[in-house]
């Protein structure tokens, strides 16, 4: 969707609106997560790619309210993450240690995300879909790694 976006409201990675302060606190796979080959924490890592992508959930949302051109392409996105997020999720020893946001927190963030003003609606879902991007990265790489270190098929 990045080109897309590029493309229908010049929101490109070298734009001056580019610039503009990111404070969303979006999900992010840190070091301390227990994702990355070195360290790699099996248990800790699932929760936090699944606390994560439900976290993305509400961002998506919000993506797809603002984003109405691509909106098909944002709605299934949304399904995947979700289906993604619920099998990792059911990969956890202890499912309900996974963090879930409620839905008066969902609604509250939702709330803050939307702006008046049509250039930070456009930022901000720039903001989203690269750091989604990113996340799922980094999923990818911890997906594949314990799928080849597993004997269980994930």
């Amino acid at each position: 969707l990045s080109p897309q976006m590029c493309e229908k409201f010049t929101v490109c990675e070298n734009s001056m609106e580019m610039l503009v302060q990111n404070n969303l606190n979006l999900p992010k796979v840190t070091e301390e997560d227990g994702c990355l080959l070195a360290g790699f924490d099996e248990e800790k890592c699932l929760k936090k790619l699944s606390s994560g992508l439900f976290t993305f959930q509400t961002y998506l949302e919000y993506v797809q309210e603002t984003f109405t051109s691509e909106k098909q392409k944002v709605e299934s996105l949304c399904y995947s993450t979700k289906h993604l997020a619920t099998t990792i999720r059911q990969m956890v020893i202890n499912p309900d240690e996974v963090v879930i946001p409620d839905s008066a927190t969902q609604k509250s963030l939702l709330t803050k995300l939307k702006s008046d003003k049509t250039w930070i609606e456009k930022i901000t879902t720039h903001l989203i879909l690269r750091d989604f991007t990113s996340f799922m990265e980094k999923t990818v790489r911890a997906v594949r790694y314990l799928k080849n270190t597993r004997s269980v098929s994930v």
